[in-house]
Parts: structure tokens; C-alpha cells; sequence
């Protein structure tokens, strides 16, 4: 049997886990005064004269305010001089003045009313004459009514601001993202013990939801993938997953959140005794993985990560390119606020790796009709180069490195 897998109960390793979230420290209003001022910079550096986040993680970034986006219209203007306009429904401002951490006028809409409209009076009082950012994850419909609202105004994708201040982490965000990071590892060991011959996906992912509260994770787990046999080739899952069978492959990806930001760690097994292909092909995978990491150098293009892992595979006789057998997505993706976020580890993104970049490291092999193996890792950039927030799987034999 495959060390640390199987042999104990739910129960057994629940009650084994504790609270690991003592000590962390939620982004100071300092940290959120200084990312208002990037973006200011930036702004007055592009000639934009503001820029509109919508309810979501970008709205949470810059504003600390929590905010779930809806039908209705809630976000924020934020000039070039740094000053804040929010615009919510006018029931709703009360409650957003609660979720408030960076102080700026509100302006409220009552129901009859259009929001865009208000937006539109407002960037005229503001007298914002030159080109306006949109927050990339707003919703066509609040896009669609702004460009009726202001039909003169000039309205820019905002991800040169939004990514270009996201995607280079500081360092109480490195400190969050490693602490949600050592919760689901954690996690994943304990999962990997309950597991027994006819055990459900779902009965492992119950388990998994209860280890990530058990833990710290104030919402449980974020996302849970359990995969079993021939099931584990596909990379998001199938519709109707199979029940687990001696010596089948194994594949849990899953992740929860720490002051929203994310971790994301899949491990890749077998339940029983590995088999000769089982194993080569294992070995091929924590190869390309390793391939890809050496690859990330201060300088070179985001692409070049997954430029490397491909290839590695390629040499072992497998695509190419995005063909099966073989590796069907991107090498990786950022981490941070969002699960996936920019920039990419995929051969089209020529952003160079820089310091405070945090990524996913996953070269899943796939092979329709017999299995898959994804490992994932995240990394993230320092001045010397790349640096693992969780140690790769140890060996197809011994995977969290028990014995090592």
C-alpha cells in the first residue's frame, strides 16, 4: 500500500487537526493606502483619469470592502488624485459603510433609478476628461449600460492597472498565501488516509470541506475535485465518478481561503500497489514539473515556464503540444485574491517573471482511457529566483514524504 494512504477513519484524522490560523495578520489599512496610491501613479502615468472597480476582488483589493457582485450595480470610482467615489443602491449604503475600510463619498441610486446615469453626472462633477479604465470582470450588462449612460466617454480595459498592481504580491500577501497553502496540504494528507475501498468521491470531499473548517479555513474548502481510476484523465472531473478500487489512481485538487486569498495543492496517487506504468508515468510528471520550475528566471517571460514543462514531456513522447497523451491546459496560472489570475504560465504571455509573482505549477499528464496525473505546486518569485510554498509530492510510493 501506497504510505500514508488509507488505514484510518474521518473521524481519526479530524480529530487529529487543530486550528492552524493562530497569529495571521489580515492586510493592514497602510497596505491598502499604498496600493490606492500605485494605482493613482499608474493612472496619472497612462493618461487615464480613473478607474471604475466593480463589486469583487478587485473592489476588495484596492478597498479593502467586501463585496459580492449582483443584478445591482456597487463599485467604485477611483481618480487619478487618489479619491474614492463609491456608487451603490441607496438601501444598501448604510450596510456597504460597514464593509468599508478606505473612506470615500458614496453616492447612491434608489430602485427607479439608473446607476449608469448617476455614474454619468458623477464623472461630469469629477469632470474625468480623458479615458476611463473598466474593471475587466464587470459584467457586460453594467459595461453595456455605462457606454450608453456616457456615450462620449472613453472607456479602457483597467487590467493594465488592476493586474499591473495585483500580480507582484507584498509581503503580508506571500505570508497569507503560504499559511492557506500549509492548511490544505495538511488536508490533503488527512484525506489521503481515510480512503478505502468502495469510498465515494463526495464522502472524501464531505470529509474534506469538514478538515478545511476543522483547520481554520472559515468557509470550509473553497473548490474539491476527487477523482478515482480512469476518472482522474480528466482534468475538471466527470459527471458521474466512480467509486474507489483497489489499486486505482487517485486525484484530489483541492484549496480554501485565508483573508480571501487562495490556495490550490493536487496530489496524485494510487490506492494500492503502483504499478510499472503507474509509475513511469508518475515520474514523467514531477519531471516536467521540475523542468518548468528550474525554467522560472527574474527576467524571462512568464511563457518560457510552460515552454519547458511542455517540452520535457514532449521528449518522453507525449503530445505535442496541447495533444493527448499528454498535457492538455497551461503549465499554470497566478494565485492570489482570485483562484486564477494573471499572469499566466502559458507560452502566449510574454510578461516577465518578476519579483512577488505567485504561481500554480501543474504539467498534468492525461491519458484518455487509463488515467491522469496532476501534482501542483505554487511558487512564487524572489529576488533570486523562483522559491516552492509547498515542497513537491515526494515519490509516487511515499507522497507527502513520510519516509524520505
Amino acid at each position: 500500500m501506497t504510505i500514508g494512504v488509507g488505514g484510518s477513519s474521518a473521524k481519526t484524522e479530524l480529530e487529529l487537526l487543530s486550528n492552524m490560523t493562530d497569529g495571521v495578520q489580515p492586510i493592514a489599512k497602510e497596505e491598502y493606502a499604498q496600493r490606492i496610491t500605485n494605482a493613482s501613479e499608474r493612472l496619472r502615468d497612462l493618461g487615464w483619469s480613473a478607474i471604475y472597480l466593480n463589486a469583487g476582488t478587485n473592489l476588495y483589493y484596492f478597498t479593502g470592502t467586501r463585496w459580492g457582485g449582483s443584478e445591482r450595480m456597487v463599485g467604485a470610482l477611483l481618480t487619478a488624485d487618489g479619491n474614492l467615489h463609491y456608487i451603490a443602491p441607496h438601501f444598501e449604503i448604510s450596510t456597504l459603510k460597514g464593509y468599508m475600510l478606505m473612506q470615500g463619498e458614496v453616492h447612491g441610486w434608489h430602485e427607479h433609478e439608473s446607476p449608469y446615469e448617476l455614474f454619468a453626472t458623477l464623472c461630469s462633477d469629477l469632470q474625468l476628461n480623458s479615458a476611463i479604465g473598466l474593471d475587466e470582470s464587470t459584467p457586460f450588462f453594467i459595461a453595456n449600460g455605462l457606454a450608453k449612460a456616457c456615450p462620449d466617454a472613453e472607456f479602457v480595459d483597467a487590467k493594465a492597472v488592476t493586474a499591473g498592481c495585483r500580480m507582484r504580491k507584498s509581503d503580508s500577501e506571500i505570508a497569507l498565501l503560504q499559511r492557506a497553502k500549509d492548511m490544505t496540504l495538511e488536508v490533503h494528507k488527512a484525506a489521503a488516509k481515510i480512503l478505502r475501498e468502495g469510498i465515494s468521491t463526495q464522502e472524501v470531499t464531505e470529509f474534506i470541506h469538514q478538515a478545511h473548517l476543522k483547520v481554520g479555513a472559515p468557509k470550509g474548502s473553497y473548490f474539491c475535485i476527487v477523482l478515482f481510476g480512469e476518472d482522474t484523465a480528466y482534468p475538471h472531473g466527470v459527471s458521474n465518478p466512480k467509486t474507489l478500487e483497489a489499486n486505482d489512481m487517485v486525484l484530489i485538487d483541492t484549496g480554501c481561503q485565508v483573508e480571501g486569498y487562495n490556495s490550490d495543492i493536487t496530489r496524485t496517487y494510487v490506492f494500492g500497489k503502483p504499478s510499472a506504468r503507474d509509475r513511469e508515468v508518475w515520474n514523467h510528471e514531477k519531471a516536467s514539473q521540475a523542468a518548468g520550475f528550474e525554467a522560472a528566471k527574474l527576467g524571462q517571460a512568464c511563457g518560457s515556464v510552460d515552454v519547458a514543462a511542455r517540452q520535457h514531456l514532449e521528449t518522453l513522447g507525449y503530445g505535442p503540444q496541447y495533444d493527448t497523451p499528454g498535457l492538455p491546459h497551461r503549465t499554470g496560472h497566478g494565485i492570489g485574491l482570485d483562484i486564477h489570475e494573471w499572469p499566466y504560465l502559458v507560452s502566449s504571455d510574454k510578461t516577465p517573471l518578476d519579483k512577488g509573482m505567485c504561481f500554480s505549477n501543474e504539467p498534468m499528464i492525461s491519458i484518455p482511457g487509463e488515467f491522469g496525473i496532476r501534482l501542483e505546486d505554487h511558487f512564487y518569485m524572489t529576488s533570486t529566483g523562483p522559491k516552492w510554498f509547498t515542497q513537491p509530492s515526494h515519490s509516487i510510493d511515499d507522497p507527502f514524504g513520510y519516509e524520505a
